[in-house]
């Protein structure tokens, strides 16, 4: 680490701010020894400003008769020493860290190092300024529209997307506006997500990244955008009409209409690390203002201390580091009307000075002060790649955290790598053995199968392996541990039973996920058949791999439907989506009458509660969830065997008689819809299924519990974390290995680059 450098008094003059008729520049430098303001032109022309230091290390000057749209950039200058984390070099035109908009990209090929290729430890003197991507002055505007009523958590139903991907082929989105801010929010986008019962869409980075070199390189580019350069600017490629301020018009007009259609905004962001990479990289905005203030660097000082794979940690140690993330926050939640965060690599955010994890991080603790966060969602990818990293489950009760063991073991138990089904009751209730303790509620699990890094999840039942070919590294990238099963062919085919396999699969993993306690989040395009062809890392292809076809709609109209439906009753009924963890605890009336049924519990084929034998039995495939508040029940049968099996609805207390409601099979293999059947009735499930059921309950007093039936089972049920095929770990991505790596951070190479 470096020497203590002194934080910012005042925030909020930081970045360009108008002021009458001129406009307020401040840059947070305080190991520089000068620092010039330069106004550019059109023509790339510049006039330079010496601005003046304050004591608390910020720059500023007023400039008189600057108008929105003015181009900017800052010359630092200061000592040349890289051995001490000081890189300095006023050739370098650098982004402000605070530019509300930045127009203009990268040249390569251009002066962007800050030293020779040959050298990364002696200065390039080359001017940058026709090379790299600019800052421009913004002015205020109103606020989006606020939603009418942000959902606690538990209600929410997340929907993952890439902005551009998910409507650049979209037919009913004019031509100019697809892959856009303006496109997603198009009427027929957003009917789309209401149908399908979409709470809140999750977008992929939007806040301005650039692409590293060697993907450039390669005549690719980064897709995704986990590679920011600008925490508190819009995408400017997202705009469509320009990229002098327009593109934040346009993203505070795409939220005004989520909004007023219903929907939450998540933005999923990448404060961990810059599109900057390791100092051998480019130099466009935070290393060449103070390298090693805003980065966190190896005892030496010589190199960058990288637990995220990318090349660099930003470093939230640093108090002014650290005000500049949460003042990016603010700004989202504030100015651009945002409803939460997905914060990947989450635990980098957490390490102190000395790069140890710790859970009272002043990160964490200066968002639970603010009142600007107060209902904002905040949602942790809770692994990094360095020591000590994986952190799932302990992040604590105003935190939500992506679920890895969730997707691990449902993958497993539809392909039938499982041993038994007390995992299966673990995680579908909510993963207690990870998140119920320390106060935490239902939220903390946030559910998914599938998300952008990895198969999608129609590919998920079509290839056994990666074909990552497209991305030009021989096949090497992605991760090799997929749990996936191409259901007897690898690929795509026309064997209608292979297919008609895929889509009851298919069917299966969703209704798990929209069934689960928990939050659960949906791929966009997984409702609807997406494929990518086999690819699990698709970062790098702004192609039609990656972008969403719409025109598989139809084909996979069942998987829509059905999700459609689960996700209706979901939000329709509190029983299938509770805010607390249960444990089998006796439910009573308003008056405090026991109503003879538990909140929670599980049955087995013979309509009893499940006891220790069948919770031991490492052969069994089916598992019965019942789950109930005072007004409703529900029974969930998950049945993952080829064969069918007979079941007997349970009766007594716990229902007076059945109704079916959805499930994963044919039409032609269970009774239809809505038919009702008396308690003992016998139900034949057939291969590979999950059915939902409802019981119509007396709320008001218990009913006597028949001979045949059990007790209720007040033990829950035995927590087996160590099943077979179960991994305490996420998958092995490439740059998200969340195993323990050397002090010296993680050792990579070029063909080691995935993200999310």
């Amino acid at each position: 680490m470096t020497e203590a450098l002194p934080a910012p008094g005042d925030t909020s003059v930081l970045g360009a701010k108008l002021r009458g008729s001129g406009c307020h520049f401040a840059l947070w430098a305080p190991r520089a020894t000068a620092v010039e303001l330069a106004l550019v032109e059109e023509d790339r022309t510049q006039i330079n400003h010496d601005m003046v230091l304050g004591a608390d290390g910020v720059w500023s000057i007023e400039v008189p008769d600057i108008l929105p749209g003015q181009l900017y950039g800052y010359r630092v200058h200061g000592a040349w020493d890289p051995h001490t984390g000081a890189r300095f070099n006023p050739a370098r035109l650098l982004l402000d860290p605070y530019a509300r908009a930045i127009t203009a990209g990268v040249d390569y090929s251009g002066p962007i190092l800050d030293h020779p290729a040959d050298d990364n430890y002696v200065p390039d003197i080359t001017d940058s300024a026709f090379a790299v991507p600019l800052s421009v002055v913004v002015a205020d505007s109103p606020a989006p529209t606020p939603i009418a009523r942000r959902r606690p958590l538990h209600e929410s139903v997340i929907y993952e997307t890439h902005l551009k991907g998910f409507t650049r082929l979209h037919p009913m989105v004019p031509e100019h506006l697809r892959g856009t801010f303006q496109g997603l929010a198009y009427p027929a986008v957003i009917d789309h997500l209401k149908e399908l019962g979409v709470t809140a869409i999750e977008l992929l980075p939007i806040q301005h990244f650039v692409s590293e070199p060697f993907i450039i390189g390669r005549g690719l580019s980064n897709y995704w955008g986990y590679n920011t350069l600008g925490f508190f600017a819009p995408h400017s490629a997202y705009a469509s009409i320009g990229t002098l301020g327009q593109q934040v018009t346009e993203f505070k007009e795409m939220v005004s209409a989520f909004h007023e259609a219903g929907i939450e905004v998540i933005l999923d962001v990448v404060y961990n690390h810059t599109g900057e990479g390791g100092h051998q990289g480019p130099t466009l905005s935070f290393r060449g203002i103070d390298h090693g203030g805003y980065y966190r660097l190896t005892d030496d000082l010589h190199n960058d201390y990288d637990v995220t794979g990318c090349g660099n940690s930003v470093d939230t140690s640093e108090p002014g580091v650290l005000n500049m993330v949460l003042d990016s926050m603010r700004y989202w939640v504030t100015e651009m009307g945002v409803d939460g965060f997905r914060f990947d690599l989450a635990t980098e955010l957490i390490r102190d000075e000395n790069h140890h994890v710790t859970q009272d991080h002043p990160f964490k603790q200066r968002i639970a002060q603010d009142p600007a966060f107060a209902d904002i969602k905040m949602i942790a990818e809770p692994w990094d790649m360095g020591p000590y990293g994986y952190q799932v489950g302990a992040w604590g009760s105003r935190w939500s955290e992506w679920n890895d063991r969730f997707r691990n073991y449902m993958r497993d138990f539809w392909r039938g790598q499982v041993a038994g089904v007390s995992e299966l009751a673990t995680r579908m209730s909510g993963s207690p053995d990870v998140f119920d303790h320390s106060d935490r509620l239902m939220r903390s699990s946030v559910n998914f199968i599938t998300a952008h890094d990895g198969f999608t999840l129609r590919d998920l039942v079509t290839y056994d392996g990666k074909h990552n070919e497209a991305n030009g590294e021989d096949n090497r990238d992605g991760a090799d541990d997929n749990r996936s099963w191409n259901c007897g062919f690898e690929g795509e085919t026309d064997d209608p039973g292979v297919r008609a396999l895929r889509h009851r699969q298919v069917r299966n993993l969703m209704a798990t996920l929209c069934l689960a306690n928990g939050v659960p989040m949906l791929t966009a395009g997984d409702e609807m058949g997406r494929t990518q062809d086999g690819n699990n890392n698709a970062y790098c292809q702004d192609s039609p791999i990656s972008w969403v076809h719409w025109t598989t709609r139809e084909e996979w109209n069942d998987v829509f439907e059905l999700t459609a439906t689960l996700l209706r009753l979901r939000a329709e009924n509190p029983a299938l989506s509770p805010d607390r963890f249960r444990h089998e605890t006796e439910l009573r009336d308003v008056d405090g009458n026991p109503l003879g049924r538990p909140d929670l519990t599980w049955f087995h084929e013979s309509g009893n509660q499940m006891d220790e034998g069948a919770w031991n039995d490492p052969g069994r495939k089916s598992l019965a969830m019942y789950t109930s508040d005072p007004d409703s029940a529900f029974l969930i049968w998950m049945h993952a065997h080829h064969e069918p099996i007979e079941v007997t609805l349970p009766g007594g207390a716990y229902a007076r008689n059945w109704t079916l409601l959805a499930h994963t099979a044919e039409n032609d293999e269970l009774p239809a819809v809505a038919e009702t059947f008396e308690p003992g009735a016998v139900l034949t499930l057939p291969p590979r299924c999950v059915v939902l059921l409802r019981a119509e309950v007396d709320a008001l007093a218990p009913q006597p519990v028949e001979a045949e039936q059990t007790e209720p089972d007040q033990t829950e049920q035995p927590d087996q974390t160590d099943q077979p095929g179960q991994n305490d770990q996420p998958d092995q991505h490439d740059q998200h290995n969340s195993e323990g790596q050397p002090e010296d951070g993680p050792d990579r190479a070029e063909s080691e680059h995935a993200e999310g």
